[in-house]
């Protein structure tokens, strides 16, 4: 196995030079630069990152705990932040919490054991204990999608307009019954997302109806529930607005086993777009977040933070787009 000195000695530099060029500690002329890459190639000599990060305390390496990576908005967030550390020279950790506040704070914990220079988390709907480790700990931490308040680092999308937007579009259509199936209880995103929907009724002068608010859990089985309880209302809805795409499986899934057709019985709306959405018949109208700018903005974040540990922490809110298609009762 080649190593340091047989790059140095193929390169003709000193094996100093070589570290320069492979931990960038020092500026190095482009020629030279260029001899030892080469020299490297040549040999297939591997950098011992471990080696590197006894010396520096440094391991090049991310958490990353988000629940439900099989979730596409989730994927795509993991897409950005893969593509944002793979960019800065670091590799990732993945774990997924569940949702789970107990699971969450052991996760947390094993990912700080195996020394990674910082985490992104996806807080659960009870992250007091996960949020207090971190903080004791002084664990550089993003916080992903969910806030936990204004004293840490976090970026997620724009919930409440968003929610507002669709809200009124439905009302701006004739409907006056309609209906939210909410996430689950505690998130940040949920209460954001319910307050969008008040919003939005309040604009069109429509009464908020206690009845037409109903808990999906964030979760497909939780939103046929929330679905069935909806249309059993003495004056069910005749459009509904799901707050997740899980929770939007859940709910066509429940409206064809009622045998209600969208849009020509019901209409429907979302928040969350994904691949297939423009597959379904009707096609759907959704509210689309930038799942991968979120990661993106969660690795830039981290990385400031581990270059200037005492900045003011910072929120990052990104802004989401509003997709027309026909589950809404528009034509093409």
């Amino acid at each position: 196995m080649a190593t340091m000195v047989d790059v140095a000695r193929r390169a003709g530099v000193s094996v100093a030079t070589v570290s320069h060029v492979l931990n960038e500690t020092r500026p190095v002329r482009p020629d030279t630069r260029k001899s030892v890459l080469d020299a490297i190639d040549e040999l297939g000599y591997t950098h011992n990152t471990l080696a590197r990060s006894l010396v520096t305390a440094r391991t090049r390496s991310i958490g990353l705990a988000v629940s439900a990576i099989s979730n596409p908005y989730f994927t795509e967030i993991l897409q950005g932040v893969e593509a944002g550390a793979l960019e800065a020279g670091y590799s990732l950790l993945i774990a997924d919490p569940h949702d789970d506040p107990a699971h969450e704070r052991k996760v947390v914990q094993l990912l700080h054991e195996r020394r990674v220079d910082g985490m992104i988390v996806a807080p659960s709907a009870e992250p007091a204990e996960l949020v207090e480790y971190v903080t004791k700990r002084e664990v550089p931490t993003v916080f992903l999608d969910r806030l936990v308040g204004d004293a840490h680092d976090q970026v997620c999308a724009e919930n409440t307009a968003p929610v507002r937007q669709l809200v009124e579009h439905l009302a701006d259509l004739g409907h006056t019954r309609i209906g939210l199936i909410a996430g689950l209880p505690g998130l940040s995103t949920t209460t954001e997302r319910v307050a969008g929907y008040r919003e939005g009724l309040r604009s069109r002068g429509l009464p908020f109806a206690p009845e037409l608010l109903a808990g999906g859990n964030s979760e497909a089985e939780g939103a046929e529930d929330a679905t069935r309880h909806l249309l059993a209302a003495p004056e069910p809805p005749t459009a509904v607005i799901t707050a997740n795409n899980a929770m939007t499986i859940g709910a066509l899934k429940a409206l064809g086993e009622l045998g209600l057709r969208v849009p020509g019985d019901i209409a429907l709306a979302c928040f969350d777009d994904f691949s297939w959405a423009d597959l379904f018949s009707p096609r759907l109208t959704v509210i689309s977040q930038p799942s991968r700018e979120i990661g993106a903005a969660a690795v830039q974040l981290l990385l400031d933070r581990l270059e200037t540990p005492a900045r003011p922490p910072r929120t990052i809110r990104l802004p989401c787009t509003f997709i027309h298609r026909t589950s809404c009762g528009c034509g093409e």
